[in-house]
């Protein structure tokens, strides 16, 4: 058989594109914030993890064009040879500091972050326990590291002691999850897991690439959240997000670092990260510690939104964090969604299955710290005008 024959069979894209639903790779002529222009229309953006609202902030832009200027655009090898600056040590150096952990690694993207941690601190005789909703990038750092994989059903802490019982004693156990969960902005129960690691002798791993800069004191994540730093061996992170800039990072005990770094395949065969990347994110972390309120105002603009879907009678996933995901229950509904939202100026991104069980479909809304209570009015307004007509022509 073809290989390609997989592909050529693949007309899903081509059909949605025919009917005019297709919902990616809409372009933008501006940068991210609140308002962008978007296929040459104002689009109130509540469908980006620009948590903080730095990607335009002219000092964090400043920082970056300063980098250019004296490192170049980029570094031209790997960190373990020849790509390691000043600067990347200090960056790791203060996110060490700000997490309240010994030491820190930062890799080139948030997804070979999950890559390069699992895949060197698990091997054949260890076994991996992850939630059901982790990231991606977490089950794929599973595969490359060979260890068992077991899963538990999405924070349901009975399961997970039930598959903590059915591990030998002599397997290394690590135990995933995503710290606040990409799709729903559902939280992790942490101190529950955290209990049962201690009770089976399982180190704990939190994927916090939507916890810094959201949750926490002055937005130190998840762990900080439930006031457990110490109890938590691993926390990953990415820049993608609230440092508005690209890479990832590890915190974790020195010797964990230091075995990482020599071990770790997609960290030592990476370049490193480009000096201007680096840049932005230390002016970001630097502005994030200087106006906690950011992270503030950013939780009451999620209370807000979800008290302000309440009101207008649309049903969501409750949770806390600035991510809410609304029911559209269909893939097809979550399409058409997308395209009318679009076209009234609010850009919304489609979760479908796979990514869900089929007939659990959303959209997934989340918000800037800048974001105005008028701009989400707006998009609330014109949310509920959608799914109005979608939702009622079901019924």
């Amino acid at each position: 058989m073809d290989l390609f024959k997989k592909c050529d069979d693949y007309k899903r894209i081509d059909e949605l594109k025919k009917v005019g639903l297709y919902p990616y790779f809409h372009q933008l002529t501006s940068g991210q914030d609140t308002i962008v222009q978007m296929e040459g229309k104002r689009t109130i953006m509540i469908g980006s993890n620009n948590y903080l609202g730095l990607t335009s902030n002219k000092e964090v832009i400043e920082a970056g064009i300063e980098a250019l200027k004296k490192y170049g655009s980029g570094c031209s090898g790997s960190r373990f040879l020849n790509g390691t600056l000043d600067s990347h040590i200090l960056l790791e150096k203060e996110l060490a500091e700000f997490l309240h952990k010994e030491a820190c690694v930062t890799f080139s993207t948030g997804f070979q972050s999950n890559l390069a941690i699992i895949s060197a601190i698990a091997g054949r005789n260890d076994v991996i326990i992850s939630d059901k909703e982790n990231h991606a990038s977490i089950y794929d750092g599973c595969r490359l590291s060979f260890a068992k994989l077991l899963r538990y059903e999405h924070n349901n802490m009975e399961d997970l002691k039930h598959q903590l019982e059915s591990v030998d004693k002599d397997k290394g156990i690590l135990i995933v999850t995503d710290g606040v969960f990409s799709m729903s902005g559902e939280i992790c129960n942490l101190p529950e897991i955290v209990k049962l690691a201690k009770q089976f002798g399982a180190r704990v791993m939190v994927d916090d690439a939507h916890g810094l800069g959201v949750i926490g004191e002055g937005g130190r994540g998840t762990a900080s959240h439930f006031g457990l730093e110490n109890e938590v061996d691993i926390i990953m992170g990415t820049f993608s997000k609230s440092l508005a800039s690209l890479g990832g990072y590890v915190a974790c005990s020195e010797s964990v670092a230091n075995y990482i770094r020599h071990n770790s395949r997609p960290f030592i065969f990476s370049a490193s990260i480009t000096p201007a990347s680096v840049a932005c994110a230390r002016k970001s972390l630097e502005i994030l510690k200087r106006e906690p309120e950011r992270v503030e105002n950013l939780n009451k603009l999620g209370d807000y939104f979800r008290e302000g879907l309440r009101k207008r009678n649309i049903k969501f996933i409750e949770g806390k964090a600035p991510i809410v995901a609304i029911w559209t229950y269909s893939d097809e509904n979550s399409f058409l969604a997308c395209k009318m939202l679009l076209e009234k100026g609010v850009y919304v991104n489609p979760v479908i299955s796979p990514a869900v069980p089929v007939g659990q479909s959303i959209l997934r809304t989340s918000f800037t710290a800048t974001h105005t209570k008028e701009q989400l009015d707006e998009a609330m307004d014109k949310i509920k005008e959608v799914l109005d007509v979608i939702l009622n022509k079901e019924n």
